[in-house]
């Protein structure tokens, strides 16, 4: 295999031994498997803006602030010097929210090395010691998709106390490790106070979790887990272990659920047709 060239400074420093192969590829990223430090390990080559398929970017980067001033005047400006710093801030989003999120008790991957744009972390396994699947790419019961959509919610509220929606949170987004689901893929993750569109997207991120249950025998009514959490969050009385009904009685005027949930599907069939190879 030849070697991916955003790996090549990596391996010229000696961060990353042996490029094993590639592992996956999503909107934002290629991941392959690799050697660092002796141990098989997730490399992140982000790709550059041109080559990713995503949308509504501004939703997401909104609030996000450059490190000085200078840099900041340059990306409102929109010059080349702020192209290239909106770039690179939107390439440290995922490591930045990955160290926020481990700090808060998420289960998520333990990032080790941050080097010219891309994030060498831990490479998490099922119980054979391979390379975990996809929650969407494991076959389960209605008791087992349940207790893993229980799970997750729990996250999800730990995400939203440090302050944090992750803005494509669904099954294919989670990783079925040996000790349970480990949530990845970060970059379009957002500030829930520093963004006017954080309970929109925290509402679809549930969204997707409930059309995730629904395949699994659940019943067809979505339940309001994130309206639920996202008025307490608002209210300051949102915490860690709070316990949540999915019964909140509260407006959803302002989202359309099921509304979500079909674009849900629509993104999963350009997701089907882009890992069989049809789209670029």
């Amino acid at each position: 295999m030849r070697t991916p060239s955003g790996l090549i400074p990596l391996i010229d420093q000696g961060v990353v031994e042996q490029v094993l192969r590639p592992l996956m590829s999503g909107k934002e990223a290629q991941v392959y498997l690799v050697l660092s430090d002796g141990e098989e390990r997730v490399a992140k080559v982000y790709k550059d803006a041109t080559h990713r398929s995503f949308k509504h970017r501004a939703d997401y980067t909104e609030g996000r602030r450059a490190k000085n001033s200078r840099d900041q005047r340059a990306i409102n400006k929109g010059s080349k010097h702020g192209k290239a710093q909106e770039e690179e801030a939107w390439r440290c989003a995922e490591v930045d929210m990955i160290y926020r999120l481990r700090a808060a008790g998420v289960r998520v991957p333990e990032p080790y090395h941050f080097l010219d744009g891309v994030l060498v972390m831990e490479l998490v396994k099922d119980a054979e010691g391979n390379p975990a699947p996809r929650l969407g790419e494991v076959a389960m019961d209605a008791a087992t998709a349940q207790r893993t959509f229980d799970y997750l919610i729990r996250e999800v509220v730990k995400m939203l106390c440090a302050g944090v929606v992750h803005g494509d949170l669904s099954d294919f987004n989670v990783l079925m490790g040996a000790d349970g689901p480990v949530i990845i893929d970060f970059p379009q993750s957002l500030d829930a106070a520093g963004n006017q569109n954080a309970r929109e997207i925290l509402l679809r991120d549930v969204a997707n979790l409930n059309h995730f249950l629904l395949g699994h025998g659940a019943p067809e009514q979505p339940l309001k887990h994130g309206a639920e959490m996202w008025e307490k969050y608002a209210r300051g009385d949102l915490r860690p272990d709070s316990v949540l009904t999915g019964k909140h009685k509260g407006s959803e005027a302002r989202v359309d659920l099921m509304g979500l949930i079909r674009e849900l599907e629509a993104d999963e069939r350009d997701e089907e047709r882009r890992r069989a190879g049809r789209l670029a």
